[in-house]
């Protein structure tokens, strides 16, 4: 059963919790991140290979033009409904802590859209499941966003953070294998049934073997919506550093989404591989992003902590803007895997750190809000980047032919991780070992 988070007396004020948490326990809490991540992995991926190929195949003409109008549904669910739940689960009083309740249902209505999504027989009804999809996992991720910082104590949020990034990583490559696997079965819909199941997994080992974390914060005689309302305050603007790193993650997140949300598109009209191959080549590019990612993340994650999270980060966008510029320009696939092995190194090293200084910077008290809201820019980040570069990738086709509006899209995206360095300047990182000295 899980077991009480001892919470010393800062802990009410928003300060971390005082006692380290077993390794176990924060093993389980990163699990649900694989669960989550994989159903977005899976569904990216699905989306793409439907869009291309079999009976809902599209003019490539237009191939950009449609994943925009998919998406946009998608985005504007995402960013009002977490931070908005996320806020709402500081609050909630039940048996289950303030997080459990949220993750448990949408976990369980995940299922019903997921299977939804995997018997659509048309764009249209693909499109509704997906927005349907986005209501329920975001009525979980945004609590859970929340749930993390709540247990962590600050000698751990380095081990933590790393441990999240991991599981991310390994949720992508499971949600990108199980429907590329069942393409190659000629069932791409097998790839969401098996996402689902790993997302119910996960959710259980959570809810029956972590802490409730936090007691809620206290209403104060307010009611629900204006709780909810609380969301999107303006005192959030004072936040100046939390402000410019939910930027400078955006234009991170929108580099790597353009890569791994045209990968087919990419591998079909630039180097003309038809389904099966495409699907082959992704598994060796799968590989290959997979072992960039595990080679650096402890590592970047340990040497966080001695230098600060900063100096990591524009590490991570210079790799970033190395690997996706050179599948932009690879003339052959094998130099375009080489990018994309760059580009898991980048997203590794950034997925390492980029946790661990968002939760250093936050108001611990309002976490669900806080982090709720910084998923924003992850959920705006696939929705800007599909847009921005399907627009690109149809109109250079137009211009100059089928197959050069990838590597035009591509090059955007090697953009975005200039402009994350660059918005990342002004955020001020704390003194980590006044912190840990603090913490004892």
């Amino acid at each position: 059963m899980a077991q009480p988070v001892a919470v010393g007396a800062d802990d009410t004020a928003g300060a971390r919790p005082l006692v380290a948490l077993p390794i176990g326990h924060i093993v389980r809490i990163s699990l649900y991140w694989m669960g989550l991540t994989a159903i977005d992995g899976a569904v990216g991926i699905f989306v793409q290979n439907r869009l291309n190929y079999g009976s809902f195949a599209v003019d490539p003409l237009v191939v950009g033009r449609i994943s925009f109008l998919l998406s946009i549904p998608v985005a504007i669910i995402s960013i009002l409904i977490q931070p908005t739940v996320g806020s709402i689960s500081d609050y909630t009083v039940s048996r289950w802590g303030r997080r459990k309740p949220y993750i448990v249902f949408g976990s369980v209505i995940d299922l019903i859209f997921l299977f939804g999504m995997a018997t659509s027989n048309s764009i249209l009804m693909l499109g509704a499941f997906w927005a349907l999809l986005s209501v329920s996992t975001n009525i979980a991720r945004g609590p859970f966003q929340g749930y993390v910082p709540d247990l962590i104590a600050e000698k751990q949020v380095g081990m933590a953070s790393a441990l999240v990034g991991l599981m991310q990583i390994l949720g992508n490559v499971i949600g990108f294998l199980a429907v590329t696997v069942a393409v190659l079965l000629g069932h791409p819909e097998y790839g969401l049934v098996a996402v689902a199941i790993v997302e119910l997994l996960t959710m259980i080992a959570v809810v029956v073997r972590v802490s409730p974390g936090l007691p809620p914060k206290s209403r104060g005689g307010r009611s629900w919506l204006a709780v909810a309302r609380e969301a999107w305050a303006t005192d959030i603007l004072r936040e100046r550093s939390y402000i410019w790193l939910l930027a400078s993650r955006l234009l991170f997140l929108m580099g790597g989404a353009v890569l791994y949300n045209y990968i087919v598109t990419y591998l079909k009209q630039t180097f003309g591989l038809d389904q099966s191959t495409a699907a082959t080549v992704n598994i060796i590019v799968l590989a290959m992003v997979t072992l960039g990612n595990l080679v650096v993340i402890i590592p970047s994650a340990r040497l966080s902590d001695r230098i600060g999270r900063k100096p990591v980060i524009y590490v991570s966008c210079a790799i970033g803007f190395a690997g996706v510029g050179l599948a932009a320009i690879a003339p052959v696939v094998p130099l375009a895997i080489v990018g994309a092995t760059l580009f898991g190194a980048s997203a590794g090293m950034f997925l390492a750190v980029d946790w661990a200084l968002m939760t250093d910077i936050i108001p611990r008290v309002s976490s669900g809000r806080y982090m709720g809201l910084s998923n924003v820019a992850t959920s705006s980040a696939t929705v800007f980047a599909v847009a921005t570069g399907g627009l690109v990738l149809d109109l250079f086709n137009v211009q100059f032919g089928e197959g050069w509006g990838p590597r035009a899209a591509f090059v955007l995206g090697a953009i975005y991780y200039v402009f994350a360095a660059f918005l990342l300047r002004p955020v001020v990182e704390p003194d980590r070992r006044s912190r840990m000295a603090a913490a004892g």
